[in-house]
């Protein structure tokens, strides 16, 4: 059996050092709240244009925000 491949994110810290709430982040970048909480949840991994989206609204790099778990040990 394969571990499931999720993201961990940095999204959350970063929300809260701008203080602004899921709801704020989901308007500015084009989303649902709920979208954002499953991203954080780490239930929903984004597309690579979202993930971008998110990355340029913090102003910071993808590979700074999302950590790929498990991903590049797996033989799939």
């Amino acid at each position: 059996m394969s571990k499931s491949k999720t993201f961990n994110t940095k999204i959350k810290v970063l929300r809260t050092e701008k203080n602004i709430t899921q709801e704020q982040l989901a308007t500015c970048i084009g989303v649902s709240r709920g979208t954002i909480l499953e991203i954080e949840r780490g239930t929903f991994n984004p597309s690579l244009k979202l993930a971008f989206k998110i990355a340029q609204y913090f102003n910071e790099k993808i590979d700074d925000i999302f950590e790929l778990e498990g991903y590049l040990n797996s033989e799939d």
